[in-house]
Order: C-alpha cells, then sequence, then structure tokens
C-alpha cells in the first residue's frame, strides 16, 4: 500500500482528462432533475408498515446510496433473511426522463474523485436510499435459509422501512448485527462448497481518496465482513433467480467456465509459480484453497479471474438453464438497484412472481434489452476503472526514471511478460523474452507519463 506524492496534481487533470475521454456524465439535465426532485417528494402509498422491524445496513463508511437493508430471525432450523432493496421503480416512472436517462447510463461510473450516479442524488442518495434518517419505502424480500445452506424466496412486498444503523465495514462489531449474521454467511459459504462453487476475490488494485485529499494505490482484498455481507445478497440473488426460473421470466447473470487447455495453462502456472496443485484436485476445490495475502497466490488468483470467460446478461430462453459457472448455480443481480439498471426490473419481476400477480410487460420489454445497454455500461466503467489505475501508476513513478525495481512475473503476453512490482501495488508489461511464470527479476524505470498513463519498464543490466 503506498500514497501517491502528487505535487503538480497530476492526478486531478488526468482525472479529468478520463472523465471527457470517456464521455462520464457531469450532473444531469435539467428536466432529468426536476423530475427526479419531484419524484422524491412522492408520498409512498402502496406500502405496508414495517418500521417496527429492527433493519440495518452495512456498507463502506463513505457510502450515501445504500441499496440494502436486512433483518435475520430464526423459524424453528431455518433463518428468515428479511432482505430490503430500494424501491427505485417507486421513484422512476417507466418511459419518463428519469428512466430513460437510466437507460442511457447503464449503471453507476465509480472514479478515485467521484462517481457518475445511475440516478439523481435526490433519489439515490436521499429519497431511495435506505439511510437510517428517516423511513424509507423498499421491496422487502424474505428469503429461507435452511440448515444446509439451501435457499427459497417465501415472499416479497413494498414497505415502509426504517434502518437502526448504518454500519461500515471497517468498523462494524459483531455485536452491531443481527442475530444469525454469522451463521447466514457460513450456512452460504459450506453450501458454495458442496455445490462446487469456484467464486474467488483476488486482491485487486484500486486508487482510493482519502480524507486529507490525498490518494493511495492499493491491492485491497476483501474485509471478513464484505465477504459475510456478501452472502446475503448471493442468498436473496440465488432465491429470486430461482423464482424466476420456476415461472419461465427473468433476467439472469451467467458465465461460463475455462475449458480444459485453460485449466492446463492454469495448472502450468501453478508449477511456475511453485504452487503444488496435486493432479487429483480440480480448479474449483483448488482455488478455495488460495490465500490471496501471500503474493504468488494473489497471482495464481488474478491468472484464474483473467482466465474465464466473463459474465453478462441473458433473458429467459425455454428449454434454457441460465448458468453462472463460478456461482455454481443459477443466478441474477438483484440487490444493487441504485447502482445498475437491469437490478430494477428484476426486483419488479420477483415482486410479482411473489404475490401471484403477472409480470409486467414493460418489464418483459426491458428483458430483452438489458443485455446490450449492461454490457456497454460494464465495458465503460471497465475501462474507466483500468485508465485511473493507470494514471495513478505513472502519477506514483514520475520522477523515479532509471530506478531499479525488484518484480515477479505473473504472466507471459505475446510480446513479452506481465508482472508485479514487488514493493508497491503496480503491475506492468515488460517486453522481455526467456522468463516463466514466477521468475523473480530486477527492472528498470524508463518512462512514467501520466498525461498518457503509461509507464515503461526494462530488464535492468546484469551486474
Amino acid at each position: 500500500m503506498k500514497s501517491l506524492t502528487d505535487p503538480s496534481q497530476a492526478l486531478a487533470a488526468g482525472l479529468a482528462k478520463i472523465r471527457t475521454e470517456f464521455h462520464v456524465p457531469d450532473g444531469f439535465p435539467p428536466n432529468v432533475m426536476a423530475t427526479a426532485e419531484a419524484a422524491a417528494r412522492r408520498v409512498p402509498d402502496q406500502h405496508a408498515h414495517r418500521t417496527a422491524m429492527p433493519f440495518v445496513t452495512l456498507d463502506p463508511a463513505s457510502s450515501t446510496d445504500l441499496d440494502q437493508a436486512f433483518s435475520i430471525e430464526a423459524s424453528g432450523s431455518d433463518l428468515l433473511l428479511h432482505y430490503a432493496i430500494a424501491d427505485v421503480a417507486w421513484f422512476a416512472e417507466d418511459g419518463g426522463a428519469v428512466d430513460q436517462e437510466a437507460w442511457n447510463r447503464g449503471e453507476t461510473l465509480y472514479l478515485p474523485d467521484g462517481k457518475a450516479g445511475l440516478y439523481p442524488p435526490v433519489i439515490a442518495e436521499g429519497a431511495a436510499s435506505l439511510l437510517p434518517d428517516g423511513p424509507r419505502p423498499a421491496i422487502v424480500f424474505t428469503v429461507r435459509v435452511a440448515e444446509d445452506g439451501a435457499v427459497k424466496l417465501d415472499g416479497a412486498e413494498r414497505a415502509i422501512i426504517k434502518s437502526r444503523a448504518k454500519l461500515a465495514y471497517d468498523s462494524v462489531q459483531p455485536s452491531d448485527l443481527p442475530a444469525g449474521f454469522a451463521e447466514l454467511s457460513q450456512r452460504m459459504a459450506a453450501n458454495e462448497e458442496r455445490r462446487g462453487a469456484s467464486r474467488v476475490d483476488p486482491p485487486e488494485q484500486e486508487v482510493e481518496k482519502l480524507a486529507d485529499g490525498s490518494f493511495r494505490l492499493s491491492f485491497r482484498p476483501l474485509l471478513e465482513s464484505e465477504q459475510d455481507n456478501a452472502a446475503l445478497s448471493l442468498a436473496a440473488n440465488m432465491a429470486i433467480a430461482d423464482a424466476m426460473l420456476a415461472h419461465k421470466t427473468g433476467l439472469f447473470r451467467v458465465m461460463s467456465g475455462p475449458d480444459a487447455s485453460q485449466v492446463q495453462r492454469l495448472r502450468n502456472a501453478a508449477q511456475a509459480l511453485g504452487l503444488p496443485w496435486p493432479a487429483a484436485i480440480g480448479l474449483r476445490d483448488y482455488q478455495r484453497t488460495l490465500d490471496p495475502a501471500d503474493p504468488k497466490q494473489a497471482a495464481l488468483m488474478l491468472e484464474i479471474r483473467r482466465a474465464g470467460n466473463g459474465a453478462s446478461y441473458q433473458p429467459y430462453q425455454e428449454g434454457v438453464v441460465p448458468w453462472h459457472e463460478a456461482m455454481a448455480a443459477t443466478y441474477a443481480h438483484a440487490t444493487a438497484p441504485l447502482r445498475r439498471l437491469a437490478d430494477r426490473y428484476v426486483v419488479r419481476c420477483a415482486l410479482a412472481i411473489a404475490n401471484g400477480q403477472p409480470v409486467p410487460q414493460a418489464v418483459t420489454d426491458a428483458f430483452a434489452r438489458l443485455p446490450k445497454v449492461m454490457g456497454r455500461s460494464g465495458a465503460r466503467a471497465s475501462q474507466i476503472n483500468h485508465a485511473a489505475i493507470d494514471l495513478a501508476e505513472a502519477v506514483m513513478l514520475q520522477g523515479r526514471e532509471g530506478q531499479t525495481f525488484k518484480a515477479v512475473v505473473t504472466d507471459i503476453t505475446d510480446h513479452g511478460v506481465r508482472v508485479q512490482l514487488a514493493d508497491m501495488a503496480v503491475v506492468a508489461n515488460v517486453k522481455a523474452s526467456g522468463l516463466s511464470q514466477g521468475d523473480a527479476l530486477t527492472l528498470k524505470l524508463v518512462a512514467a507519463d501520466p498525461d498518457r498513463r503509461s509507464v515503461v519498464f526494462e530488464p535492468a543490466a546484469a551486474g
């Protein structure tokens, strides 16, 4: 983890350039803001009152667009997860200005110095956000989680809720959380292992803005509280996906796994990194043993992620079982409607199904259009993230041209190798030959150009 020295404000200028290059929206058009402000004043009149239920939220400390709140209770040997999802549809009328702008955006775009929201702040960080400063409209899904981690959607309703506390990943204590939180997470983890899920969370490069206005570049593994909280979303998303599939409708998140040749390449990578991988153990079982805190194991985790074929969205098709290889399950995105357009429609679909009502035609029509829209917005979000990281690396290294750095080879590319620096969170491509994965080498920094968002290394001369 390294702080960025940026006396010339190159990072600020570079981020502004990224916003321009990738057409990141700056605010919202006046008609969208006016429509959003009017919508935020709507008084919910189709919602049950559930303010007595002890909901809490768990998110990054700085987050204000809170999609989910939760409460947990026992039901015999089962656990009932009451998962409240922001009722975005209450504020975004089909075909209205807010809705049309959301379709143009697809998802919230995140940069180190701020985000470009999917919805105007008056909705996303105010009227629809499940903050603890007042009652909010939500869709409350009740998910039954059995002792073996099997999930089932027991019901859903529009409801007014009130969060008791805004908990943060980096400071939450077990006593802050509902009884059953840890148990539910353990049940979901055990169920993942039984069904052979291959979901892994390798550390990722991240550029973070600190309270004093400076930035930090790091490899950040998930905190335990984040992993446990993700189990709640997983339970809800799987239960909703199963309900949609049973009713022959819906929009699903799908992904195929590595083929045999890709798995063999991963075995070769593990061998090069000096990581034992017994022939009798398959990829799914092996990758669950990897520790992201170990640099070589983290490098292999990143290789495994790159070996996958990428996730996409797929509407229901007769006779086709939508499958997400990493989850080893039928899976949907429903739990982040303030940040992803598709989730708003999945939530509406599941609400109708749970109450024996027909799925609105507008929702069914949206399912056919959403894969393309979400694919486009997801690609742009990924490009922006990579550009911000490239910028941060160049800023951090600027002025250190001619210095040498220890590194390890993480991958072989068409034109050389990909390396991870040993002492800072920098990944780079280097033109070099005769190297293997896991090899250690010394590099000399040739150039670091924040304007081009590029760094150039070459192998240092021996001696």
